[in-house]
């Protein structure tokens, strides 16, 4: 059983839990994640680390409440436990290697962290400047009462602009609006990690290939099993047939096919798209051991 120690409400129906770990504190590096349970029933839920603590052997998870079982996890409280976590899953992010930390370091960095993509966005900031890595951040929301993480983003960036769609805290725009603001003003950037709402990641790549950055993306959108056995995030990227849970989560953003990745998304949410996704894209539809 995994014990939660701390229960926090940062916004609307989005929670923060600290939750007692040790098989994935052992391992687990920025960028990865896990699969939950409540129950021996319960539904697999995938979640991105946005925190952890080896010492004290505890990670910590961001939940929005957006179903059935994610509201059952919000509803948990410090003393409770899940009854499964698995991981970590997933490859950690490139930038958040030792072997790559000093090709990391000529860098001029930019995050682009939209919604509950604020989580794993801080995840590689603190990682990066633990490592001597400041990196500039904007990070927004549809209205300032669901921002989160302001304080401990500004304590571990360079930079940090805040966005809100409706002008009601910080920048009045969307990321895209204040990344160009920021290009018209001359600063530069030659590296941009967006993570985010598909459609949010899909216009931040749109920019960024106009301005020349290169931009990774993380495509957590929808995973069900976590090892690429079930088809569910199945991606196109260039001309390669990829699986989030198992490729990814992160991809080159100006190879991904974000209109074809966000109408699967609508797809797989109803029983007839499943079997005709399942049905279209044959042999290819599964990825793991391709065979179950």
């Amino acid at each position: 059983m995994f014990e939660i120690v701390k229960k926090k409400v940062l916004a609307d129906r989005i929670v923060l839990m600290d939750v007692k770990a040790k098989n994935v504190t052992e391992r687990c590096l920025p960028g990865q994640f896990i699969i939950a349970r409540t129950g021996e029933d319960g539904e697999r839920i995938p979640l991105t680390i946005c925190d952890y603590d080896r010492e004290k052997e505890e990670i910590t998870i961001v939940i929005q409440t957006i179903g059935a079982s994610t509201e059952k996890m919000a509803l948990l409280n410090e003393g409770d436990c899940f009854t499964d976590i698995v991981g970590p899953l997933g490859n950690p992010s490139e930038i958040c290697l030792l072997e790559n930390l000093e090709e990391t370091k000529k860098k001029n960095i930019v995050f682009v962290a939209g919604g509950l993509g604020i989580a794993p966005v801080y995840c590689q900031v603190k990682w990066l400047h633990e490592h001597g890595v400041d990196c500039s951040v904007i990070m927004g929301s549809r209205t300032k009462d669901l921002l989160f993480f302001i304080e401990e983003m500004e304590s571990v960036s360079g930079h940090v602009y805040v966005t809100t769609d409706d002008g009601t805290y910080g920048f009045h725009g969307m990321g895209t609006d204040q990344l160009k603001a920021l290009y018209d003003e001359g600063i530069r950037f030659d590296h941009c990690v967006a993570i985010g709402p598909t459609i949010m990641m899909k216009f931040v790549c749109k920019l960024t290939k106009e301005l020349s950055i290169h931009t990774v993306v993380s495509m957590n959108m929808i995973m069900v099993d976590g090892t690429g056995m079930c088809g569910a995030c199945r991606l196109l990227v260039g001309d390669e047939v990829k699986f989030a849970c198992v490729d990814g989560p992160e991809f080159d953003g100006h190879l991904v096919d974000f209109d074809l990745a966000m109408k699967r998304v609508a797809l797989y949410k109803t029983e007839e798209g499943r079997k005709k996704l399942e049905f279209e894209e044959g042999e290819t539809h599964k990825g793991g051991c391709k065979n179950c």
